[in-house]
């Protein structure tokens, strides 16, 4: 069998790490699992980082701290959708929220090459 071809970027795994810690924490009856897919999360970015010989700057550090933010504050946002409390959530908001996520992906890739998502929503530049 060949070598995969499309492997998930760094920026990817970190936020998919950032998903699942929000997993663990609020949904406490599947716990180990989702420490399980942290782990295994950890170990493929720990390879990532040693392969590309990556020191993180500010920069990449930040956007990872915003990328946390952002997929935060949309599990409140649909959390609250689905509770039918439906003041401050909006398609709108949930678009430029993701708009912002995939900025800080692409910034988190730029310390350490590979593919980008060149899909930038415009209602993103309103969440600045």
């Amino acid at each position: 069998m060949e070598n995969r071809k499309y492997l998930p970027t760094l920026s990817e795994l970190i936020d998919r790490l950032s998903i699942v810690q929000l997993k663990e924490v609020f949904i406490p009856e599947h716990k180990n699992e989702y420490a399980q897919e942290i782990s295994d999360i950890l170990h493929d970015i720990d390879l990532t980082l040693e392969e590309k010989d990556v020191i993180l700057d500010s920069d990449a550090i930040r956007a990872i701290v915003v990328l946390a933010q952002m997929n935060l504050h949309i599990w409140h946002n649909e959390s609250n959708y689905r509770k039918g409390i439906k003041d401050g959530n909006d398609l709108e908001l949930t678009h430029g929220l993701n708009g912002i996520r995939n900025v800080a992906k692409n910034k988190i890739q730029e310390t350490v090459g590979g593919r980008k998502d060149y899909k930038i929503d415009c209602l993103a530049a309103e969440f600045k």
